[in-house]
């Protein structure tokens, strides 16, 4: 592969990657916010809190697939490089169904572990995303710098 394809590749990839640490970026901030109404939920916040909190949840899961999209499109522009996309955020049926039917500490607690789960997992992914992206951008300068003397 020649200089100036590599240099394709790699501003390809860069793309890829900044699309998927925005959409990373804006689960969290939708995460962090679910996070919060449930810990009004379990502070006795009641039914409404966690109809707010289901709301944000119903959210963030949206945008957890939309990030986990981006990331399979940046790891096939990085066939070599492998990120853990394993960032499901899935409280099942039942937890979802008994925070609703038995709105108390217990279920409040159990959904409220989910999300922080989901958000570690998320700030981890954050942080791998943000660690190629500057690798990638190091060896990009670095091709570029290649081609322009050859030019």
């Amino acid at each position: 592969m020649n200089a100036y394809d590599m240099k394709q590749q790699l501003r390809e990839a860069i793309i890829a990657g900044e699309c998927a640490l925005t959409l990373l970026s804006d689960a969290e901030e939708t995460l962090s916010g679910a996070e919060g109404w449930g810990l009004l939920d379990m502070l006795g916040g009641g039914f409404f809190f966690t109809l707010a909190k289901r709301s944000k949840m119903k959210d963030a899961k949206k945008d957890l697939e939309d990030a986990q999209r981006a990331l399979r499109d940046f790891q096939r522009e990085l066939k070599d490089v492998t990120i853990s996309s394993d960032l499901r955020f899935d409280t099942g049926g039942f937890l979802s169904f008994a925070d609703y039917a038995f709105d108390n500490a217990f279920f409040d607690f159990l959904v409220q572990r989910k999300i922080d789960k989901a958000n570690r997992q998320l700030k981890e992914a954050i942080g791998q995303v943000s660690s190629i992206l500057n690798a990638l951008e190091e060896k990009y300068r670095t091709v570029s710098a290649y081609t322009e003397e050859k030019t």
